[in-house]
């Protein structure tokens, strides 16, 4: 065991990308999977594998762990409880906050210690400066494996409640998914209609790139109850019922356009209801129309 080493747990796509960024900072790793040939992989390029998940555990403090979700954390760690005692656990696994406070709790009771993860990267983009990864859990903790850490991305630590790195992660998600969906959909129906998606990316690119504005915008709108009256409900209607129409039109599936409409239309119903404009943010966040 040295100050360069760490153990990391689930070879999925990012965990073998996360062991590759490991080694290109020469760190040394240990790895465990339950599917050996991604195992065999990882040692080629200069991985040490251990034989059974204790001993992974034994090799290193820092266990780096990435897996579906935190359920399958138990379902690794639970046979062997009493390796656990002493170790750090970074678990950038994706779930719910909930989940991860739990995941916490039940690590500490075991005499361990955690953080929580959320690695805001592509598998193939940990390399990229832009990429970052937000971490939650007792701070002394954090900082005394920062270095290491850091090999993964930027750290963003939010403090010592473990959830917040889920629900900082799952936000962010929450904006990411539906925007890659649009996309895939606009481009879609570019090619449906005989026209090519390179002639219309740099259009896309120029609309998707200048968008720090608009959320600096729609944040404060939110922190003022909402963005849009009356007439700025029914623009955004329309503009959507529109996008359903081309989409039709040449036979692409506009599940996602019809949901994103049904919002607009929800607020302008409520709106009528109430006298007064009601933000599609008030649907979001929950309010009673």
């Amino acid at each position: 065991m040295s100050d360069r080493s760490v153990t990391v747990i689930g070879l999925g796509p990012m965990g073998q990308a996360m062991i590759r960024t490991f080694l290109g900072a020469g760190v040394e790793v240990t790895v465990w999977n339950r599917s050996l040939e991604k195992a065999d992989a990882m040692v080629e390029l200069g991985a040490t594998r251990a034989a059974t998940v204790a001993e992974a555990l034994d090799a290193n403090e820092l266990i780096v762990v990435s897996l579906t979700d935190y359920a399958a954390m138990f379902d690794v760690l639970g046979p062997v409880p009493d390796r656990l005692a002493g170790k750090v656990f970074a678990n950038l696994s994706s779930d719910s906050p909930a989940n991860t406070r739990d995941a916490g709790a039940w690590v500490r009771a075991r005499g361990g210690a955690f953080l929580a993860g959320g690695v805001m990267a592509q598998s193939d983009g940990l390399a990229n400066p832009e990429s970052y990864v937000f971490f939650a859990g007792p701070p002394t903790v954090f900082e005394k494996h920062r270095d290491l850490l850091q090999v993964l991305g930027a750290p963003e630590y939010l403090g010592d409640d473990e959830g917040l790195a889920q629900l900082y992660y799952q936000a962010v998600l929450a904006i990411f998914n539906p925007l890659l969906l649009g996309f895939e959909q606009a481009l879609a129906m570019i090619e449906r209609s005989g026209e090519t998606i390179e002639r219309f990316l740099p259009y896309a690119q120029r609309s998707m790139g200048q968008l720090d504005g608009v959320y600096t915008g729609f944040a404060a709108a939110a922190q003022a109850g909402g963005w849009g009256d009356a007439a700025n409900l029914r623009m955004m209607a329309a503009g959507a019922r529109h996008v359903i129409e081309t989409g039709e039109a040449v036979g692409v599936d506009t599940a996602l356009a019809e949901t994103v409409h049904g919002y607009w239309q929800q607020a302008i119903a409520a709106s009528e209801r109430r006298g007064h404009p009601v933000p599609t943010f008030a649907l979001m966040r929950g309010d009673q129309p």
